[in-house]
């Protein structure tokens, strides 16, 4: 194809059986292909870069070694897996990256065999793999089960709990460590290159076998002696005492560019008896493209770009994002009050939050990929008089419910949680989804929630959060730009609670009463003129707070309407099961208007534009108006019937 690069050896690998016939001195040629291929490939499609570039021989090396997909190898997150998706019969459909259609941003159990195990979050690649050993194992068939894991992830507890088990799998698991950042050892040139490649050997595994069985039948304290002697030159030579302790042989730490120590090193442990193996690999984000070279951070993902210059197409201008705009009004809080701090788990640019670690380096905590701790330790802060700011993304909040449940709710600790991402993510599809926050945020006592329906009332929720001190309190804010709105002066301190008629009928009573819980408010005050044009009087309500429900407000609202509908984005069990709850409790349904809950729907949506995503999910203007006409045709049919 034309400016297209030149990949002649890459163009006869359609899946790893072709790799696999290559001689190992072609694999150089090949990752140098691969690395070219990724970057034109990203650079029309934008997604996660530094992460790719930084595992291409790496990707290589496995595929070569390893007889995959027999072996199933599972990348923990997944979002460096373009080399590999383009190794394994994607590469046509590669330039389709997180497009509606296309090829996901990260692992997939439905486009690949090669994606044995699917994900986007961190720290489970470990535990996958290990029940892919331990199932082989069991039923007698071959294949390993092979994890590589960045050294973010291992920040996390669950790749420890994952490790504690993995004796059961034996020979079958093995690990890769991806360390391209807060490395545990470094690499010391030929000399640890010859260690990793040594201790990884069969004859070194035998001899050390050996040793241990000899030492055995030593007396008690020389045994002892022996074993610290062992663990001790293990530790001092390549720092991996703590992995041996998990019952695992720590290899390494290697070179992951260096194709002639990976593939022998590999090789070694391919064809070694002993137990689960854990290979330490040092490799550098954005290998092989000067731009993410220097710039680690800002290429890890990206918008498309120039693949000669590495500038990245610039968004339009426009509105603030609402990370932020959070960022700034909890700036303005921190400022005046000392009590203020900011929590964050591995993502304090993606959440505003580094602005606030420059400002106030002594209030701000990245507690690495660890979101349990991130609450129960925002909990502890919050018991002794702190005014913690928790910022984590909705779908990352997900793995600490039984702490929000244990530590926050049950205790009624003022722990303010900041959840962005709420909603809808477009490219980045299901697994990023801010889906389900809403449902399992209001359904706790003592919680307060609400939903920012613009820049401006997110403001205002920030100030709020940050004066409540009588229990839990969250808000919610989508990713991307404001709509415009002018910004407050000054921040308002909301009433719990309470909503707000942000268009009221013009015709009185009216027909149609729209209640809306966050950023869709911009559509259903455009349904609204579109209902007013047909003749039908319409409010339109900001709800502000899923919980506690302005009752008052809905209790007026469904005596004076015929319909009402409930508008959301968020799954089932949020404003509109509460709305429907609250109104059956209180008898207004027997008589009352008909309500109708517009909501997600009971589907994981795969990437997409987002205002496709809307369409499918049915939450823009003209549903909402096709959702209020079905009802009110509906509600004459029936009075006509009655009184027939």
């Amino acid at each position: 194809m034309t400016g297209e690069p030149a990949t002649p050896l890459l163009d006869k690998v359609h899946d790893p059986r072709d790799l696999r016939k290559l001689d190992p001195s072609q694999l150089r040629q090949l990752a140098d292909e691969l690395r070219t291929e990724t970057i034109a490939a990203v650079g029309q499609t934008g997604g996660h870069l530094g992460s790719g570039l930084g595992v291409v021989e790496l990707t290589v090396a496995i595929h070569y070694v390893f007889n995959t997909p027999e072996d199933r190898l599972v990348w923990d997150v997944g979002h460096q897996a373009y080399p590999h998706k383009i190794l394994t019969g994607r590469r046509e459909r590669i330039r389709t990256l997180r497009q509606g259609g296309g090829l996901s941003g990260f692992t997939k159990r439905s486009e690949s065999e090669y994606d044995p195990f699917g994900a986007a979050h961190s720290s489970t690649s470990i535990s996958a793999a290990l029940g892919f050993a331990v199932a082989n194992k069991l039923t007698g068939q071959p294949g390993r089960g092979i994890a590589v894991i960045g050294d973010g992830a291992m920040s996390a507890g669950m790749a420890y709990e994952a490790m504690n088990n993995a004796r059961e799998a034996g020979s079958r698991l093995i690990v890769i460590l991806n360390d391209n950042d807060m490395s545990i050892a470094r690499p010391v040139g030929g000399l640890s290159a010859y260690l990793a490649k040594l201790v990884s050997s069969q004859p070194f595994l035998n001899i050390r076998e050996f040793a241990k069985r000899l030492s055995r039948r030593l007396p008690e304290p020389l045994h002892r002696a022996a074993k610290k002697t062992d663990e001790f030159a293990r530790g001092m030579a390549m720092g991996g005492t703590l992995f041996e302790e998990l019952g695992f042989y720590y290899v390494g730490p290697i070179d992951g560019h260096n194709l002639d120590q990976l593939v022998p090193v590999l090789e070694n442990v391919r064809d070694a008896a002993e137990g689960p193996c854990l290979i330490h690999v040092v490799t550098q984000k954005g290998k092989g493209y000067a731009p993410a070279e220097q710039s680690a951070d800002k290429y890890h993902g990206v918008q498309k770009f120039d693949v000669i210059t590495g500038e990245q197409v610039k968004s339009a201008g426009g509105p603030p994002s609402y990370t932020n705009v959070f960022a700034q009004a909890l700036l303005a809080e921190a400022q005046t009050d000392e009590r203020i701090c900011a929590i964050t788990a591995a993502m304090p640019s993606g959440t505003g939050l580094d602005k606030f670690q420059q400002t106030f380096p002594s209030r701000a905590f990245d507690v690495g990929i660890a979101e349990q701790h991130a609450v129960t330790f925002a909990a502890g802060l919050a018991a002794q008089g702190m005014r913690p700011f928790c910022a984590i993304y909705s779908t990352f909040l997900q793995r600490a419910f039984d702490q929000v449940v244990h530590d926050v709710a049950i205790q009624n600790l003022p722990v303010r949680f900041a959840i962005d991402r709420a909603g809808l993510v477009g490219a980045d599809g299901a697994t990023h989804a801010g889906s389900f926050d809403v449902t399992y945020l209001a359904t706790l006592p003592n919680f307060v929630v609400m939903a920012a329906a613009d820049e401006a009332e997110l403001v205002h929720m920030v100030h709020t959060a940050a004066r409540h001190d009588t229990g839990p309190i969250a808000f919610r804010y989508p990713r991307g730009n404001g709509t415009g709105v002018a910004m407050p002066a000054v921040p308002e301190r909301l009433a719990i609670g309470k909503g707000r008629i942000v268009r009221a009928s013009e015709k009185g009573a009216g027909k149609v009463a729209l209640l809306s819980l966050g950023t869709r408010l911009a559509e259903a005050l455009k349904a609204a003129d579109a209902l007013e044009a047909r003749g039908l009087a319409t409010t339109v309500a900001d709800m502000r707070f899923a919980k506690p429900l302005d009752t008052d407000l809905i209790r007026k609202l469904m005596l004076s309407h015929e319909v009402i509908v409930t508008i959301e984005e968020g799954s089932i069990g949020g404003l509109g099961a509460h709305v429907l709850t609250m109104a059956s409790d209180e008898g207004l349904t027997d008589h009352g208007p008909r309500i109708r809950t517009m909501r997600l729907p009971d589907v994981f949506q795969d990437q997409d534009k987002p205002e496709k995503q809307y369409d499918e999910a049915g939450l823009n203007a003209p549903q909402i108006v096709d959702t209020v006409l079905k009802a009110l045709r509906h509600n004459s049919a029936g009075v006509s019937e009655a009184r027939a």
